[in-house]
């Protein structure tokens, strides 16, 4: 059972997988920082100085001038500036790994393309494998390439 664990462990989907959640986990650390830092503040700016991490409606009649201050008040809060920022998060992960998937399988056609497999027969011009030795529609000898 244990070599079996092993082997599973070791096949390159695992291992594939693996990495791609620690580079995803990192990924999404950038991005959020982006978001938070970069893109959110001049849209808050031109919306009228709206800070979207500190948008918050408290559940209970009391009020609180900052999600901070409700937070540590224990006061049960609806935080739907915080949940616009990571629906920006998302759409933008989502975006940057579309983008990223689109390059590699545009490079992935390209290099699939690029190294034939066939060539034709210089007699019957029927289409045959780049190493055969022999046609095998018109049964002519072919140098094998």
């Amino acid at each position: 059972m244990l070599e079996d664990f092993k082997k599973f462990i070791m096949r390159g989907n695992v291992m594939d997988l693996a990495i791609g959640v620690i580079i995803g986990g990192a990924f999404s650390k950038i991005i959020s920082s982006l978001v938070d830092d970069i893109l959110m503040p001049p849209i808050g700016l031109l919306l009228g100085k709206v800070d979207f991490s500190n948008l918050f409606a408290s559940l209970t009649s009391a009020r609180y001038a900052t999600l901070a201050e409700a937070q540590a008040a224990g006061a049960p809060t609806l935080n739907y500036g915080v949940f616009i920022n990571n629906v920006v998060d998302f759409l933008l992960i989502s975006l940057a790994i579309f983008l990223l998937i689109r390059a590699i399988n545009r490079l992935t056609k390209k290099q699939a393309e690029a190294a034939p497999v066939t060539r034709a027969c210089p007699r019957c011009l029927s289409q045959i494998p780049l190493k055969a030795s022999r046609c095998p529609a018109c049964t002519s000898e072919v140098t094998p390439q």
